[in-house]
């Protein structure tokens, strides 16, 4: 059993609780309130600008140009390849995807990509990789189980979002290995903070959907839904 393969049974229960989630089962069922959504977008469009970020910061740590290559493959997949998804939900909303560009990220979006900047900065590279996987591996599975459970059509408004995600099994399947082999030479000290940054960014994607749900705001703001 790797050390990826440990994580995923410590953290089952969040993955499950993500899976289960309304928001997510909305997506399967193609039902979702559009003002969800519409935060949704606004979060996850700032989110990823971080993410990019954080590859970016990832590719500094790197040592061969392997690595290098890697993370600048990731950042041009963030910045390129994952508006795909972001446009079938503007389309299910009927918003411009560049009028979702640019807002502030609500609480629980914020906290999350400071504890990635914190690893990213702050850790090895092994843990900003924890930091980082729980992201395209918890979407993985999402997209593979809708699909299994559902069984979209491509009628379904949801069915482009679905398949990019059930289909990027590659690009998480690549930081698995990258992550097990950094791991396999770390101290135990080290391995244990990787399973923290690991099982904290599981349990912020969980608040994430629910965010995105609950169209969360900073106390005493009011949600502004145009």
């Amino acid at each position: 059993m790797t050390f990826t393969d440990d994580l995923k049974k410590e953290n089952e229960d969040i993955f499950q609780m993500i899976f289960d989630h309304p928001f997510v089962q909305g997506i399967g069922k193609g039902e979702l309130p559009k003002e969800a959504v519409e935060h949704y977008i606004k979060a996850d469009f700032e989110f990823l600008n971080a993410f990019i970020q954080v590859y970016s910061l990832a590719l500094s740590k790197s040592v061969n140009r392997e690595d290098m290559a890697y993370f600048h493959e990731q950042i041009q997949f963030t910045l390129y390849d994952e508006v795909k998804p972001h446009l079938n939900f503007s389309e299910y909303i009927g918003v411009r995807f560049e009028d979702l560009q640019g807002h502030p990220l609500p609480p629980s979006g914020d906290h999350y990509i400071k504890h990635m900047l914190y690893h990213a900065n702050m850790g090895t590279l092994a843990e900003t990789l924890g930091a980082l996987l729980p992201c395209p591996w918890t979407y993985l599975e999402i997209g593979q189980k809708l699909i299994n459970k559902y069984q979209p059509t491509k009628e379904h408004p949801f069915y482009k979002w679905m398949h990019f995600y059930a289909e990027s099994g590659k690009e998480t399947e690549e930081m698995r290995k990258r992550l097990d082999v950094l791991a396999a030479n770390s101290p135990v000290d080290e391995q244990n903070r990787i399973k923290d940054a690991f099982r904290k960014s599981c349990q912020l994607e969980l608040a994430f959907w629910e965010m995105s749900l609950t169209c969360e705001t900073w106390s005493g703001e009011l949600a502004v839904i145009k």
